[in-house]
């Protein structure tokens, strides 16, 4: 995928980086710029979101290593969560563990049963530097999770253990994207 506007937005649909990219595998920086260019970031982040159908998008998966993620995911009861968080730091998880389907916009096409947490807070800012706090169960805890993770330098596939692990990064090598350096 190339970069592209988005017709209706005034976003540009970015390329996105996959499995391998250093981008991906590297902690992410805290942005200390909330300018037009950060709200600029967002926009083009919700435009890639849309565009490959994804409910989460890191700005490392666009290759940008800062930390901020955006959000358009539902709960378990289907109520829409809609967002995005600079500077987040996942500050609770607790209830059950659940193994659940989980994939990503950087493994396109794949997905293994991932262990998260059922329930997840998030706090940080929005673009004009504003404290949120963002409280998700279900689905949308699973989402928070896996979007927190890639800001620290990590995908889904770094939490699956033996067997489960040793398929997907197989898939992965074989997918015709597929790098796993």
């Amino acid at each position: 995928m190339r970069n592209r506007p988005i017709p209706g937005s005034s976003g540009l649909v970015r390329a996105l980086t996959l499995l391998g990219d250093p981008v991906l595998h590297g902690a992410c920086e805290e942005v200390t710029d909330f300018g037009p260019s950060l709200a600029r970031l967002v926009e083009d982040m919700f435009a890639t979101m849309y565009a490959a159908q994804g409910v989460g998008l890191a700005a490392n998966q666009i290759g940008v290593p800062l930390r901020v993620f955006v959000y358009d995911c539902p709960d378990d009861e289907g109520v829409r969560h809609l967002g995005h968080l600079v500077n987040p730091e996942l500050v609770e998880v607790d209830g059950i563990t659940v193994r659940g389907p989980e994939g990503c916009l950087s493994l396109p096409g794949l997905e293994a049963a991932t262990p998260r947490f059922d329930h997840a807070v998030v706090e940080g800012v929005n673009v004009e530097g504003k404290p949120v706090r963002v409280d998700g169960t279900g689905w949308f805890a699973r989402c928070l999770q896996h979007e927190c993770d890639h800001l620290e330098g990590s995908v889904y596939t770094d939490r699956l253990t033996g067997l489960r692990r040793a398929r997907a990064l197989r898939a992965a090598r074989r997918a015709p994207w597929g790098r796993t350096d």
